[in-house]
């Protein structure tokens, strides 16, 4: 079989593509119904999110199998498939399994180390395995990726630094703060920037929400999302005392919040910090405020420090997770190799009986009359020397499964016995072409590391 996939990202596709080419959870089952139906269409994963819509295939034939995934994608959606294309990718082989190992990996992220993609990857295998979609080989790849994406959270330190600009404020706050449980965020502006700062201020452990806008019912309409209190914007200062934290992010062009207004809110809070996040640009907080005591200002440059700072911790644990799935791709590498061992060994059987039988029936011809006694004689002797001779090089293809040399030495065995037509009507000839690349690569090490040896 031929492993595929086709898809796009944030890397090829603008928002508007992406939109249009999505698999919802609630229409999963019927998505893959239709796919798996096309007859060269074995297993089938559909991995959709607002980032990337991929579809893994398990396939009879690698080019049949690529139109027939772009004709479902294309006649699914009503999409004109001149126009899709331009914005696809098409990977095979064994380059399938490393791009999926990166994307649970989160290496090839939007946001790099984000961990959201593992689940969703997940929540998509299972999808193809509840409606029967996959089968053995996207059973063990998609189960050994959610291995690797444990592995990466694990032994590397990738999604600890954050790398946006809302998990940036959210990291200075817990350095000016012990803990952040319990404390009180006041919003001033109702902008996108400002609700997502203040989501993951509450998911660490701020317990309310204070949000002014010069508009109360979008100040309302977002205190609501946090079950916060919108509070009139006349009385900003007044409730500004309450707060721990107070983020502000309007569209004003000069300064909303001064110096001299936050000193006057600072004799009454008994010497308690006060962090102020400025993510407007322009600024919304005069920077002299950043002169009082117990007052921490950081506006939008300090952020981007902190994410570019953090972004370069993330790349270097990036190589480590590379080397990480490196090895998890020559284990399941190994794994597809070990499933070629088997049927070698029963084909070299069954040719070796067949060949058997057939010289036995005709020395009988030749002997004629022998008895039942003598009949069974010659039946266990050439039986036994049968299994004598093959016991060495069948144990040894076993042996072999598992290493990096298992596939070339399993090619070698099966031209050396001409299994060459018997493999391609069993099917295991497709297996031996996913990973035909993989052959020439070792081989041409062993080539290689022997010219070596020999000083050319």
């Amino acid at each position: 079989m031929h492993l595929i996939l086709v898809g796009l990202s944030h890397k090829t596709a603008p928002v508007e593509i992406r939109e249009r080419l999505t698999f919802p959870a609630h229409r999963q089952a019927e998505a893959l119904t239709l796919l798996t139906r096309y007859d060269m269409v074995a297993e089938a994963v559909i991995v959709s999110t607002c980032n990337r819509t991929e579809v893994y295939a398990v396939v009879t034939g690698e080019d049949a199998g690529v139109e027939a995934v772009l004709d479902f994608m294309t006649t699914y959606h009503d999409l004109d498939k001149h126009d899709l294309v331009r914005y696809l990718y098409i990977i095979r082989g064994e380059a399938v399994i490393r791009h999926l190992f990166r994307v649970v990996a989160s290496l090839d992220s939007m946001v790099l180390g984000e961990a959201q993609i593992l689940g969703q990857v997940k929540e998509a295998y299972d999808h193809a395995f509840d409606n029967g979609a996959s089968g053995r080989a996207f059973n063990k790849l998609f189960r050994q990726s959610f291995e690797v994406g444990k592995r990466v959270r694990t032994e590397t330190e990738i999604g600890e630094n954050a790398v946006s600009i809302s998990y940036a404020a959210v990291e200075l706050a817990k350095k000016v703060f012990d803990t952040l449980d319990g404390r009180t965020v006041l919003i001033l502006g109702a902008g996108k920037m400002s609700e997502l700062t203040a989501k993951h201020l509450v998911s660490n452990g701020v317990k309310a929400v204070l949000v002014a806008n010069r508009t109360y019912e979008r100040a309302e309409e977002l205190a609501c999302r946090f079950c916060g209190e919108a509070i009139r914007y006349d009385a900003l200062f007044e409730r500004m005392s309450e707060a721990d934290i107070v983020i502000s992010s309007t569209a004003a062009t000069h300064y909303v919040i001064t110096r001299e207004q936050v000193a006057a809110t600072m004799k009454g809070r008994g010497g308690r910090p006060l962090f102020m996040i400025d993510i407007a640009v322009p600024r919304d907080i005069e920077p002299a405020v950043n002169e009082l005591s117990s007052v921490f200002l950081y506006d939008i440059d300090d952020l981007n420090g902190v994410v570019e700072s953090n972004l370069e911790e993330r790349m270097r644990e990036a190589r480590r997770a590379e080397a990480i799935i490196d090895e998890e791709i020559e284990s399941f590498i190994g794994w597809l190799e070990s499933m070629q061992v088997v049927p070698t060994v029963a084909a070299i059987r069954a040719k070796a009986e067949a060949i058997r039988q057939a010289e036995i029936e005709k020395a009988l011809k030749r002997l004629g009359g022998l008895s039942e006694k003598e009949l069974k004689t010659v039946d266990a002797l050439t039986c036994a020397i049968v299994n004598k001779m093959l016991h060495g090089p069948t144990a040894r293809l076993k042996q072999a499964a598992g290493s990096k040399e298992g596939l070339v030495v399993v090619e070698t065995a099966r031209a050396l016995y001409g299994l060459e037509d018997s493999e391609e009507r069993s099917g295991y000839g497709s297996l031996r072409n996913l990973l035909n690349m993989r052959a020439r690569e070792i081989a041409g090490d062993r080539k290689k590391e022997m010219g070596d040896s020999v000083g050319c």
